[in-house]
């Protein structure tokens, strides 16, 4: 196996033990999943603070099928509401809420200290800095 692909290999292995525990992090600690999350996170970003949900599912990298199952999870917590388009009555905007907003703002630091903690324990730190190191080289 070449240096290449086993570093691959560690940092698949390595990104999927973060995202594992920042997922249980944030249902325990804030009723979200981490798509959830990131879908918050996006919309809190985006102008206007709504996004058509297909460009919510590129962002997040998920099918149209999943985000609707998402965002109607969100809709049913208050965080998210849907609006359609007014120039396309068959587009469909999801729209981050001000209880959204709030569970984002309250979740964001924890989410960072998770973030961290996962990222030492799994050995990321040493992979992002010796990458980093390399690209700078």
């Amino acid at each position: 196996m070449s240096k290449k692909s086993d570093a691959w290999l560690k940092l698949i292995q390595a990104v999927a033990n973060v995202e594992t525990e920042l997922g249980k992090f944030l249902q325990a600690g804030h009723g979200l999943g981490l798509s959830e999350y990131r879908a918050l996170e996006v919309l809190a970003r985006s102008p206007d603070c709504e996004l058509r949900m297909q460009e919510l599912a590129a962002y997040l990298h998920l099918n149209q099928s999943s985000v609707s199952r998402m965002v109607e999870r969100l809709e049913r917590g208050g965080l998210t509401i849907r609006d359609l388009c007014p120039d396309d009555k068959r587009g469909v905007y999801t729209v981050l809420t001000e209880k959204g907003r709030d569970r984002l703002e309250r979740a964001q630091p924890d989410y960072e200290k998770a973030l961290d903690a996962a990222l030492m324990e799994g050995g990321c730190e040493d992979l992002l800095a010796a990458r980093y190191i390399e690209a700078r080289a």
